[in-house]
């Protein structure tokens, strides 16, 4: 039913102003349009991400978003904390880290928050 439609991430933001900076500043995303003052919307690949100003906020303690970039989690590790960005290490079954990527056999991912407490990540595939 729904399976052959894209789908869009939506991110709960306290102050757009702030989450521009990052999404924009820091991870690089170009927007695709706005709404007011209210909504931000980005496009990555063939995905949306909406950026929208809630009273909610961080409250979401799962991970929220995450991009598959190949074989670029390691270089993408490496850029976004030059840039600041502080990486969660999780303890998990059959997991180690190397630096900030979580390693389970082939996969590779990095999980990092952005200024709300919003759970980000990045996989390899």
């Amino acid at each position: 039913m729904l399976g052959n439609h894209d789908a869009a991430a939506n991110i709960a933001v306290r102050d757009i102003a702030v989450a521009r900076n990052f999404y924009e500043g820091v991870l690089g995303l170009a927007i695709s349009s706005t709404e007011g003052q209210a909504l931000v919307i980005y496009r990555c690949g063939h995905s949306t991400i909406l950026v929208y100003r809630s009273v909610y906020a961080g409250t979401n303690q799962a991970t929220a978003l995450t991009w598959t970039v190949g074989d670029k989690v390691d270089e993408l590790a490496r850029a976004l904390k030059a840039k600041g960005v502080w990486f969660e290490h999780y303890e998990m079954p059959q997991t180690h880290l190397e630096g900030d990527v979580h390693v389970a056999g082939e996969r590779r991912i990095a999980w990092f928050r952005d200024p709300d407490g919003n759970i980000l990540s990045f996989v390899n595939g």
